[in-house]
């Protein structure tokens, strides 16, 4: 039997389990340029949170981001209805709840009807403008002004919103609005002020609607956190017998989430996150930005060579097995930890929160992934720590020499495939290695000297860790490291990954 579509019809047959609670006849408050899975999955449903305890009272006018976004004509099918289902642990419970999220209630393509968009610049209601255009969306472009049509790129758009805002209203102060962008960008909230001001000039806008812009609209730095993994596609049938209908615009998420947004009260009272239950921080989001970065995704970049060449592929068969596992917690909680400055049971509280993260069954996090670009990674995510570690404690953490003696054995290529890939071998089995030209061109060129003899590899791993393009400094003038790292991927080479991690965690308990 065909399942009926999702829309405000078929939503009153839906099977028990999908909750449902609607908010008609709210005024539209928030523009947002995005329509995607993250921004259903976060954003749209911390709105649809706050509507349900009468806190906020607003809905959202979704605005496609790119010419060929196909979300815009599946939010008309489905009334803008989508099912969001939040599975994962929560302080060790299994959590499975599927919600249809009614909080989206107009729908624009700009690139058929920019005038639809200038209407909602026009209104007097409309407070917010939040936005997920990618880390690219977040770039300077040059482009014509026209103000009948919409330009290409999101801070293009959002400077004819506003200049059109500003026009209408006639400069007055209070028509401002507070621009929350969600790009993974840091400074996200100045950088797109600044190419607002730019693009600005390049248009020969009027200096008062410049200093309107700067003095009466608010551009907040935030940091969101959810993983996300969106539309099941492999298993969507399974989804929709559950739920009774079918939606294209099913999305899935981890119960986790937070979101830290630098703004002032007078934007928390308006938009108050936090006391509908939410995990929203307000003020300085550079704390947690480096607590997610230390405790998340340094171990992220820690494990994912570690676990693949033990024969592992995501990051929940890591949790599942017990000597990485022992390898996981004894880094975060014995090394990272340690030489953050936040208060131990704040750090604990987060670190714990992560670990049930990376025990969520139903989001398969691959190794693979984590391995992209993983020389960069290491130096952004994991090297402070280390760094922090030898100066306070004049000595190296174990895991972490650890952990790059598996990076520069997972970087073991038995073929270079061009400049920015190579290929290593894990069993019988094939891997790609993706990373820049420099990392690629070193370990290449470092392996080949590897003539099974100890010296050699002493000199393979001397060559990775003396190259300062790669990690910012020369880490073969560490004291030690050098030899260490050494005697660890000698121990990988020789003994398999399996045997080393076990001597490693053994001696840690």
């Amino acid at each position: 039997m065909s399942l009926a579509y999702l829309n405000r019809v078929s939503i009153k047959s839906r099977k028990g389990i999908v909750e449902f609670q609607d908010q008609a006849n709210l005024p539209e408050k928030i523009v947002q340029f995005g329509e995607g899975n993250f921004l259903r999955g976060f954003v749209d449903w911390m709105v649809h949170a706050m509507n349900k305890q009468g806190l906020f009272n607003g809905k959202i006018v979704a605005i496609q981001p790119t010419p060929h976004g196909k979300v815009v004509p599946k939010l008309e099918r489905q009334d803008g209805l989508y099912t969001l289902v939040l599975q994962g642990v929560d302080q060790g419970e299994k959590i499975d709840k599927y919600e249809v999220i009614p909080s989206i209630s107009k729908w624009v393509n700009p690139y058929e009807n920019w005038s639809e968009v200038l209407k909602y610049a026009e209104s007097d209601s409309i407070e917010f403008a939040f936005s997920n255009t990618t880390e690219a969306g977040l770039t300077y472009q040059q482009e014509e002004f026209t103000s009948d049509k919409s330009v290409l790129s999101y801070p293009g758009k959002l400077t004819a919103f506003l200049y059109h805002r500003y026009h209408t209203f006639k400069g007055d102060e209070t028509k401002g609005i507070t621009v929350i962008p969600c790009e993974l960008v840091e400074g996200n909230g100045d950088i797109l002020k600044e190419i607002v001001l730019k693009i600005s000039g390049d248009w020969n806008l009027p200096t008062d609607f410049i200093e309107w812009v700067k003095n009466h609209n608010r551009f907040c730095n935030t940091l969101v956190d959810r993983i996300v993994p969106g539309y099941p596609k492999n298993n969507i049938t399974a989804f929709q017998e559950n739920i009774g209908y079918e939606d294209s615009l099913l999305v899935i998420g981890e119960p986790y989430h937070l979101f830290a947004i630098d703004a002032n009260e007078q934007v928390s009272e308006a938009i108050p996150f936090d006391k509908a239950g939410l995990n929203v921080k307000w003020g300085d989001v550079t704390p947690y930005r480096n607590l997610k970065v230390s405790i998340l995704n340094a171990p992220h970049t820690m494990m994912f060579s570690i676990g693949y060449l033990s024969g592992v592929d995501t990051v929940f068969e890591i949790m599942e097995d017990e000597a990485l596992y022992q390898f996981v917690h004894q880094s975060i909680f014995n090394e990272i930890l340690p030489v953050l400055p936040y208060g131990k049971e704040e750090l604990h509280r987060f670190a714990e929160s992560v670990l049930d993260r990376f025990k969520n069954p139903f989001v398969k996090h691959y190794l693979g992934d984590l391995g992209l670009n993983a020389v960069s990674k290491f130096k952004t995510r994991v090297l402070p720590t280390f760094h922090k570690w030898v100066d306070e404690k004049n000595e190296i953490p174990k895991n972490i020499a650890f952990s790059l003696a598996g990076l520069i054995t997972y970087y073991r290529p038995i073929k270079l495939l061009d400049e920015e890939h190579l290929i290593g071998k894990r069993g019988n089995d094939e891997y790609k290695v993706r990373d820049s030209k420099e990392a690629i061109r070193t370990f290449y060129e470092a392996w080949n000297q590897f003539d099974g003899n100890g010296e050699s590899l002493r000199e393979v791993v001397s060559v990775v860790l003396d190259n300062e393009l790669l990690w910012d400094i020369k880490l073969s003038e560490v004291d030690g490291l050098t030899d260490l790292v050494t005697k660890y991927t000698r121990g990988i080479i020789e003994d398999g990954m399996r045997e080393e991690l076990n001597e490693l965690v053994r001696k840690k308990e």
